[in-house]
């Protein structure tokens, strides 16, 4: 039996007029969260179905997977993600990055990791009711927030390299690692976090830690692989956006990631069929993702759950996985590895 279980969450795109039927779905099946993309030129408004989740379930925690600081000012971000923790009585989470496709869509850049820190800072300072210095100078505080006497929502952070995460460890409640399957590169991702907050005089204890891991269920092992490839590309491309992402990856994987990073087609993004694609061989997929029968899906879980993570979070097939495939595939997660996971009969 494992003492302390992560919770277990799934990612999807908000689908109008679906949406709320998808969170009861979701929450039936066992997993504790939700979380919903916000990249506003290829998906819906997610703090509006978020609400509605929040008054379609009962338990299930809802989260933003992910915002980032380029698309929203800072006091409209605390504002939205405060709503759905006033809707959802409590059950909210704001999961932020630096930002990709909803930024690359607008043709803007992401920012720094000093901009992305500040930006951290005020939207915190929000939550918290206090009054925020922005970066014009001007002193300013979210009044309804401050009045509400709602439970702060915690903000968690998606990392992938060194300095973001170090940028989690010191200003976010939570960070989730963007870097794969591999649990090597997990652990390391884990130690650099707990370091990082050390550093700065925080306890490490106070800190959650939790990974985006690709997830592939399929009773043959090819099918999954194909069905992972169009994600797997998509978060393997944050490692290659630079040379400092790829710390803590093998030297194999270094090279794949960025070839990826510097090949990644935008107008394709989450595709299986990109031509970035082409560069994901079998070996990154099984080292990067989780794909395959059930039982090594289980088998896989079983060695990350030996880091002791709070949470997981599934992202499953691409883009262009048809919906019957894409509902095949979390058919045999929910029905044959959560449950198992939700138990914790695994032996590790």
């Amino acid at each position: 039996m494992i003492k302390n279980l992560p919770e277990i969450w799934m990612i999807t795109f908000p689908i109008p007029g679906a949406f709320a039927h998808m969170a009861r779905m979701v929450e039936d099946s066992g997993f504790d969260g939700i979380g919903i993309v916000d990249t506003q030129n290829l998906a819906a408004d997610p703090y509006s179905e978020l609400c509605l989740a929040a008054h379609a379930t009962k338990h299930l925690k809802l989260r933003t997977a992910v915002t980032n600081p380029v698309t929203r000012h800072p006091a409209v971000t605390a504002s939205a993600i405060a709503t759905v923790q006033a809707e959802s009585g409590g059950r909210a989470v704001l999961g932020i990055g630096r930002g990709d496709s909803a930024v690359a869509k607008i043709g803007e850049r992401a920012p720094s990791s000093k901009d992305f820190a500040r930006y951290i800072s005020q939207v915190q300072g929000f939550l918290r009711g206090e009054e925020v210095t922005l970066d014009n100078g001007f002193r300013s505080r979210n009044e309804w927030i401050a009045r509400a006497g709602l439970p702060k929502v915690p903000v968690d952070v998606a990392a992938t390299g060194p300095r973001v995460i170090e940028v989690a460890a010191t200003l976010a409640d939570s960070v989730t690692f963007a870097v794969g399957a591999d649990p090597e590169r997990l652990a390391w991702a884990a130690d650099h976090a707990r370091q990082a907050r050390r550093q700065a005089g925080l306890d490490p204890a106070t800190l959650k830690l939790g990974a985006y891991l690709n997830v592939v269920v399929d009773r043959d092992f090819a099918r999954a692989r194909a069905m992972s490839r169009g994600t797997v590309g998509t978060i393997a491309h944050f490692s290659g956006m630079s040379r400092d992402s790829t710390a803590g990856m093998r030297p194999d994987d270094r090279a794949v990631a960025q070839k990826i990073g510097e090949t990644y087609d935008m107008s394709r993004h989450a595709r299986g069929d990109a031509g970035h694609a082409q560069f994901l061989d079998d070996a990154f997929v099984d080292r990067f993702a989780i794909a395959g029968p059930p039982a090594h899906c289980v088998s896989r879980f079983e060695e990350l759950l030996k880091l002791s993570l709070d949470h997981l979070i599934v992202v499953g097939p691409g883009a262009d996985v048809g919906p019957s495939d894409q509902l095949q595939a979390l058919g045999l997660f929910t029905k044959e590895v959560l449950p198992v996971l939700k138990s914790g009969r695994q032996t590790v």
